[in-house]
């Protein structure tokens, strides 16, 4: 069928697409870009970008009739980008951050996003095209900033009832990296999350362990590989290899090798 399915859908790098039926009155809070209304007459900083989005949809859907389209700029905390179908209108939000991007780009981020939106195949060339402007070292520069100055992080601090992450981090630190480590924040989590044990948050130079680890069930060994999992990330910070992410290097993965129980670890972990 051409027509979307309910759902939430994920597109590459941030970008959302999202499928509401609800009969719920819906506000134009954005000015709408009809089919038979120049851009020209519509006073709306968003007015180009609803243009280019009408383009897409014309050369993605040629036959089906065309959508009031509503773009917006919102101040994200990193390079996000949501379309949403909503009782025949698309709504489409960018991130502040795309604000001045090339036409080039703004076409490839609605083709990818409608796309998405209508379950067809993304053009090879547009997805290209948007993985380079994304993966820009200027863009990745941005992106850090604003994630640092406009996002924030919930701090639990280190201690718990069985273990003090701070502790656990100066052994490991002086085990592994001849105490030259600069200890980042550390926080047990807020629940007792399984999904997501730990992570390191570069932004707000943040670890963060699962509360799941702070019991006496836990045996050492597992907290201090989660641990000296995320520090390692610290020693080899995320590059870019191409247009991948490379969060697990092959020097990452060398030194995670060198914890003695790897093996029991990793087989604790599973059993969560």
């Amino acid at each position: 069928m051409d027509a979307p399915g309910s759902g939430l859908f994920f597109a590459p790098a941030g970008m959302r697409v999202l499928v509401s039926a609800s009969p719920k009155p819906h506000p134009a809070p954005w000015p709408l870009l009809p089919a038979s209304c120049p851009p020209a007459i519509l006073p709306s900083v968003a007015l180009d970008v609803a243009a280019i989005f009408a383009e897409e949809y014309r050369a993605l859907r040629p036959r089906a009739p065309m959508p009031p389209v509503e773009v917006r700029f919102r101040r994200f905390t990193s390079l996000n980008t949501t379309i949403r179908l909503r009782e025949g209108r698309l709504f489409a939000s960018l991130s502040d951050l795309l604000e001045g991007a090339p036409d080039p780009v703004l076409h490839a981020i609605a083709h990818i996003l409608l796309a998405k939106l209508y379950r067809r195949p993304i053009d090879r060339a547009q997805n290209l095209r948007y993985k380079r402007f994304a993966a820009s070292a200027a863009v990745q520069r941005q992106t850090e900033l604003i994630r640092t100055t406009r996002g924030s992080k919930r701090y639990y601090g280190p201690e718990g009832r069985y273990y003090h992450l701070e502790e656990v981090f100066d052994a490991l630190n002086a085990r592994f990296f001849c105490g030259l480590l600069g200890r980042p924040n550390l926080t047990w989590s807020e629940h007792h999350a399984k999904r997501s044990l730990g992570h390191y948050d570069a932004a707000h130079n943040t670890i963060v362990v699962s509360r799941v680890f702070d019991r006496p069930s836990s045996p050492r060994y597992a907290i201090e590989y989660l641990l000296y999992h995320e520090m390692l990330h610290l020693k080899h910070p995320v590059r870019m290899n191409g247009l991948r992410r490379s969060v697990h290097s092959r020097e990452f993965k060398a030194d995670e090798a060198r914890f003695p129980q790897l093996a029991e670890a990793l087989a604790f972990l599973k059993r969560l």
